[in-house]
């Protein structure tokens, strides 16, 4: 049986999660953690032009930065790093010596394959081990599959990877790849598999190859902690304890679990990664899993909105991620409903020139309730609540734009609710256009309370007294007075939505009087 190996790429794909920046400390300690468990690959980070040096990210533009993290005693393990096919170019390389890394991994798209290969053979007449990594193997025809093994044939790199970005891949489909490459590969070039655990099978599909019976050497890769984009990868744990079990091989688990204990969990903790419903859907449609965490992040949507948006996407735009297309679907999906303004004229007369008590969810509606009550009963003060029904007191009306809140609603109170046109409903007071409503900030264009103030300044409402608008804290179970409505995201996104909140409050503030009544992080100036 051929020697299976183990890569840990958790300092490249693992990456993703806190932008690079494991810490310079911290990026040595793990690859000396990786020697010490006897990983046989340690993949070291990125190599790219793209970036201004700095020791404490793994994105490096030189393999002598690099070398600077790897051991003395390099134990017999190989170290490699990734390139980005055209994000480095092949001249800039030096020959592969004492002071560089042993291989490199070219990623590529199916549209760039002829020179991608190009580039391959270049680092190879370098002396340098190359890794050919088609990524979305899926997205070949089993004849361009072939053909592309045909002519990695040509120049015998080390290995040749079967590739599942977006973590889509059953069983099936990778024993059929397999035994595709198994049959059509030169037998000295080792097999490599990149899994992403989208559907939970990273695992499930990494035992599936090994229990393979082949002469073949293979390669799996795996990061400790599963960290990666996403869904996140194949466990370095799991798996080697797995391989230790079955095959007889001889990693030490504990230096792994030391570096999950004392440097991945503070990562997991800021920024999480695995399995979710959102990841799960970039699956089911085989697309980018930066479209899952884009739509998620939104916060506005149900996994049935998020089902229909990526079903409406075209096929050629699933693979690579694009941000202005999918804020252009998003935008599209949000503003498809239809208005039902019957009584819009009637809602005008009750706000124009009317004092206008807008509650939000925040800490400070239950933590100030008695201000609340009390203003909220003053002549002339209408009262409206924002995606939530404020039980404190009888409110004239309740605004509501994400469809998940509304669900929330007891049926009896639809009569009083004003919505915007991404939900669908029948019942309602009011049903206003959502694109009418949004602003230019892109964190929180369609924020509820940002909405509804554009809304009432278009009725003509004289001021706006702002309760329950505290602002976001990074400790989610701060942020709203019923902890149900709590949602997780990474501490940059809510400073993101601060900031933007703030910037649009003092835009709004020039065209109408806005007051805050309870407490807020939010200035008015």
């Amino acid at each position: 049986m051929g020697k299976i190996s183990v890569l840990d790429c958790t300092l490249r794909d693992g990456g993703y999660c806190n932008q690079w920046r494991f810490g310079g400390d911290n990026i040595k300690k793990i690859i000396e953690s990786l020697v010490d468990a006897n990983i046989d690959i340690v993949e070291c980070g990125f190599l790219t032009q793209k970036i201004e040096y700095d020791k404490d990210i793994t994105r490096f533009l030189t393999v002598e930065d690099i070398y600077d993290n790897i051991p003395g005693n390099k134990n017999g393990k190989l170290f490699v790093c990734m390139v980005n096919y055209g994000e480095f170019n092949a001249a800039d390389l030096p020959i592969c010596g004492e002071r560089t890394v042993d291989g490199i991994r070219v990623a590529f798209h199916k549209k760039d394959r002829m020179q991608a290969l190009e580039f391959c053979k270049a680092i190879k007449e370098k002396g340098y081990k190359v890794f050919v990594q088609p990524m979305v193997s899926l997205g070949y025809t089993d004849n361009e599959f072939i053909d592309l093994i045909d002519m990695v044939n040509e120049f015998d790199p080390y290995a040749f990877y079967i590739v599942d970005s977006f973590g889509v891949m059953k069983r099936k489909d990778l024993i059929r790849l397999f035994y595709m490459v198994e049959h059509n590969l030169k037998a000295n070039i080792s097999i490599g598999y990149h899994s992403h655990n989208n559907m939970q099978l990273a695992y499930a599909n990494a035992q599936a190859l090994v229990d393979i019976r082949t002469n073949r050497n293979m390669i799996i890769d795996s990061s400790i902690f599963g960290m990666g984009r996403g869904a996140g990868n194949l466990n370095t744990e799991l798996f080697v304890e797995y391989l230790n079990d079955n095959v007889g091989t001889a990693y030490e688990l504990k230096p792994i679990l030391t570096v999950i204990d004392e440097i991945l969990d503070s990562f997991y903790q800021q920024n999480y990664w695995g399995y979710s419903l959102p990841n799960y859907l970039s699956a089911k449609y085989n697309a980018h899993p930066n479209y899952a965490g884009y739509l998620d992040a939104k916060k506005t949507l149900t996994v049935e909105n998020m089902d229909e948006i990526f079903a409406m996407m075209d096929l050629d735009k699933r693979s690579v991620y694009d941000k202005a297309y999918i804020e252009d679907l998003y935008g599209r999906y949000m503003a498809k409903g239809q208005a039902q303004e019957i009584h819009l004229n009637e809602l005008r007369e009750k706000i124009c020139g009317k004092e206008i008590l807008m509650i939000a969810p925040g800490s400070s509606s239950l933590e100030e309730k008695e201000k609340i009550v009390s203003y909220s009963k003053k002549e002339n003060v209408v009262t409206i609540s924002v995606n939530f029904d404020y039980s404190e007191c009888d409110t004239d009306f309740i605004f509501v734009s994400n469809l998940r809140r509304f669900r929330e609603l007891s049926a009896d109170k639809h009569k009083k609710c004003i919505i915007t046109s991404n939900i669908s409903a029948m019942d309602v007071y009011l049903q206003t256009k959502y694109q009418d409503l949004i602003n230019n900030r892109e964190s929180v264009r369609d924020n509820a309370g940002l909405m509804l103030i554009k809304l009432l300044m278009q009725l003509g409402a004289e001021k706006i007294v702002l309760a329950g608008l505290d602002g976001y804290s990074i400790d989610p179970m701060q942020n709203f007075a019923d902890k149900k409505m709590s949602f997780y995201t990474q501490k940059a996104t809510f400073e993101s939505m601060n900031e933007g909140i703030a910037d649009v409050l003092r835009e709004y503030s020039r065209e109408i009087n806005l007051e805050f009544l309870t407490k807020a992080k939010y200035i008015l100036l």
